[in-house]
């Protein structure tokens, strides 16, 4: 059996420099004795391999919510739903991933358009997803059979492996944002696909206001007893509804007002996505939150190691991210690299925000690291 040849990498240099072996000739011939082998010295790239803090490839970059509604309004009138392209979902491309359909290196972040009356056909993946809704009802996404509503402020879990079909039930076309760990599962070479059923069943097509797994799981404090073997590690319930958000992050600022605790800091409540089974974070590779920002506050700069992807639900003001700095409102979304540096100033109001507030939702990689100790975070200016 012959050996499958090796692409032959450009001959290392060698360069005087400070703490580097002096340039001789049999340094030299070392070198080219390295390049025949496959070979690369530590000492030549240390300074790459372990820097002294997180130098992300990811860039921190905007996407304008009204451009992506356009392209995918655009994309709905020109291109099917079905067998092959599977689902008409336009990936954010960080600038600095060398043009692949990455938000960060672990993370996928997708704008979703379905047209009335369509189906996107049945598959499964072992990439673990959510759909959150910036605008907009009339889909019903089918996780197992279980026909789950979205609506506006909806976050939907779903674990990896799971059979799942989305149709419209409405009048009117339908975007939303996936968000899924492909990057993170494609570096790592661990993915499976498979194809479903082209079509649903008259049951899984109907249009309950509340799933199966909602009526079940949907009750906070409130475990059942007797409840399905899980398929899939990951959140039960697959819908978390955005009146219970909306109230849980408006019952922080109360008390906040009324001298209790429970909000990040001052003018900025937040809440985590959790499984009612275990209390974890709903997926096993991906953290979602939703913040809420009062108009005039401005959040202390927080990094952390992973990266994140943020969609302003609600509201206006100005985020910075490492050294950029942008002005968002409804829609938008942004990344956030890892080690960079975020914060978000408010300059929300009535007049642009139902809850009066910048609102945030935010999903990122934290699960993965926290798994593997790698995990570090920090509200200080402190690059270490």
């Amino acid at each position: 059996m012959t050996a499958s040849p090796v692409e032959p990498r450009a001959e290392r240099r060698t360069v005087a420099a400070s703490n580097q072996p002096e340039v001789t000739p049999a340094l030299e011939a070392l070198y080219r004795g390295f390049d025949r082998e496959l070979l690369v010295p530590l000492w030549t790239e240390i300074g790459d391999l372990m820097p002294t803090h997180p130098r992300s490839r990811a860039l921190p970059h905007l996407w304008k919510w009204r451009n992506l509604l356009m392209l995918a309004e655009q994309a709905g009138e020109l291109v099917p739903v079905g067998r092959g392209g599977e689902r008409r979902a336009l990936a954010l491309a960080n600038p600095g991933l060398d043009g692949r359909p990455f938000a960060t290196p672990t993370l996928w972040a997708a704008i979703q358009y379905l047209m009335p009356g369509e189906d996107a056909p049945e598959h499964r993946h072992t990439q673990h997803a959510f759909r959150f809704v910036v605008e907009g009802s009339g889909v019903w996404t089918v996780v197992g059979g279980d026909p789950v509503p979205m609506n506006r402020g909806d976050f939907l879990p779903q674990a990896g492996w799971n059979w799942h079909a989305h149709h419209n039930a409405g009048a009117s076309p339908m975007a939303w944002i996936d968000g899924l760990d492909i990057p993170f599962q494609y570096g790592a070479e661990t993915q499976f696909f498979e194809f479903g059923r082209d079509r649903l069943d008259v049951a899984e097509r109907s249009t309950p206001e509340r799933s199966r797994s909602e009526r079940l799981w949907g009750h906070p404090g409130l475990r059942p007893l007797r409840a399905p073997a899980a398929t899939a590690p990951g959140s039960p319930l697959l819908s978390y509804k955005w009146a219970v958000t909306d109230r849980a992050l408006d019952d922080q600022l109360e008390l906040a007002k009324e001298g209790h605790g429970g909000v990040v800091e001052p003018g900025h409540a937040a809440v985590r996505y959790t499984d009612p089974a275990t209390g974890a974070d709903v997926l096993p590779t991906i953290r979602a939150e939703f913040h809420r920002i009062t108009r005039g506050t401005e959040t202390a700069p927080f990094r952390e190691t992973g990266s994140s992807v943020y969609q302003v639900f609600d509201g206006s003001g100005t985020v910075t991210v490492g050294d950029r700095t942008w002005s968002v409102t409804r829609g938008d979304l942004f990344t956030v690299p890892s080690w960079t540096p975020f914060s978000a100033r408010s300059e929300a109001g009535a007049t642009d925000s139902d809850s009066g507030a910048l609102d945030l939702f935010r999903f990122g990689d934290a699960p993965i690291f926290e798994a593997l100790r790698l995990h570090r975070s920090t509200t200080d200016e402190d690059p270490r």
